[in-house]
């Protein structure tokens, strides 16, 4: 398989629109209604918990998949540019006239399981904790993404996972800015509430 052939398949796998499915399975377009975004959060707030855990699942596993396939075929560099592919068939879908349409946190987090454990790890365990204490998914995707641009270093993770924990870290907060601004006025759903359009 060629080079561009890889790359084009890794957008596409992160263009898989998992909660979009779920919420067709179930009568409901989820772009319509919630944050209007085909993500897991939203998933969860209008789907339910068992197929918001599903598409979850599907969202991890297309980024791992993604950064697992760069990296067999060209390492490192493949593994980020596969998962950043991932992320921007998932964020910009070209399904969906290549609106924003998710912010790639699961999937982020299924990229660096397969480059960076470690960094995964305390990574994921931070997001749990923020989400825990203080019902806020974004705020958890918030932290966990500044934790993964300052661990890479902390790590010394290769030089091509440090410029992808650098910009995918960044791009997850500024997609992210309007929920910090919601946070800030308290009008940010908390996980676990009810729906609303």
């Amino acid at each position: 398989m060629s080079r561009y052939l890889i790359f084009i398949l890794t957008y596409f796998l992160g263009a898989i629109p998992f909660a979009y499915l779920a919420g067709k399975h179930k009568g409901i377009d989820v772009r319509r209604h919630g944050s209007g975004n085909i993500g897991t959060t939203n998933a969860f707030r209008l789907l339910g918990s068992t197929l918001g855990s599903l598409v979850l699942l599907g969202d991890f596993l297309k980024g791992a998949s993604a950064a697992a396939l760069g990296l067999w075929a060209y390492g490192a560099w493949g593994g980020i540019i596969g998962g950043f592919l991932a992320m921007a068939g998932h964020s910009w879908n070209p399904f969906f006239g290549f609106r924003p349409s998710g912010k790639g946190v699961a999937a982020g987090f299924g990229i660096i399981t397969v480059l960076m454990p470690k960094v995964m790890f305390l990574a994921i365990g931070l997001f749990l904790l923020v989400v825990w204490f203080t019902r806020y998914v974004s705020m958890g995707s918030v932290v966990g993404a500044l934790t993964v641009g300052i661990t890479v270093f902390v790590f010394q993770e290769p030089l091509a996972y440090q410029v992808f924990g650098s910009v995918a870290s960044l791009g997850v907060i500024a997609l992210h800015r309007g929920n910090i601004q919601r946070v800030w006025q308290g009008t940010e759903p908390r996980f676990g509430e009810k729906k609303t359009d």
